[in-house]
């Protein structure tokens, strides 16, 4: 029952992005296509489900005046992993992402989970968390993502969806799309969302 609340947290009630505004800077930056938000997210839930476990592993053996930097390193070593696979498995989408892979070991998502979850949680709640919250940024990456391809280059993982006529919003895969995609997708949800 606990995994499973866990689990769900980080999808809906808790979502990095659409509720906890964590991880701008990949949202922002990567969501010009589907493919993109789908890999970066599925490449942070590789790292977030792992450091996760590790720290939850290793929280009584750590010291505290190290939790921080054991923490960095265990990420790090993770986000290499994942860095090496998309290189060795999936160039094409190694080279979309850039150098936003290596930057998953900063993303504040990450930091923040094993902080605040991982370091006080058995092993099974810190692997739900992980997974969760993963899901919940991968959902939310996509989505966005799916958006700005759909308005900006008429297509959804490259598939076009309106023919040769289509004329794009440019606009929509350009830095200011991705704010306004954010924006209205935010209020939209906070709109549903709202108790009256």
């Amino acid at each position: 029952m606990e995994f499973g609340k866990n689990l769900f947290n980080g999808i809906i009630p808790e979502n990095p992005i659409f509720r906890l505004m964590l991880g701008m800077c990949p949202t922002l930056a990567v969501t010009t296509a589907a493919v993109n938000g789908l890999g970066m997210g599925l490449a942070t839930t590789v790292v977030l489900v792992g450091s996760n476990v590790v720290i939850a592993l290793l929280k009584n053996v750590i010291p505290e005046k190290i939790r921080i930097p054991a923490f960095v390193v265990i990420i790090a070593s993770f986000v290499t992993i994942v860095g090496m696979l998309l290189k060795a498995y999936i160039p094409s989408l190694d080279k979309s992402l850039g150098l936003f892979i290596p930057l998953i070991v900063v993303n504040c998502i990450i930091l923040a989970r094993a902080e605040s979850f991982a370091s006080k949680n058995n092993v099974m709640n810190s692997l739900a968390d992980g997974l969760g919250m993963g899901l919940g940024f991968t959902l939310a990456l996509t989505i966005i993502a799916s958006i700005r391809e759909l308005f900006g280059a008429g297509s959804i993982f490259g598939i076009s969806l309106f023919g040769a006529g289509f004329e794009p919003a440019i606009m929509m895969i350009l830095p200011p799309g991705a704010f306004l995609t954010l924006g209205l997708l935010l209020a939209l949800l906070n709109k549903v969302t709202a108790t009256k």
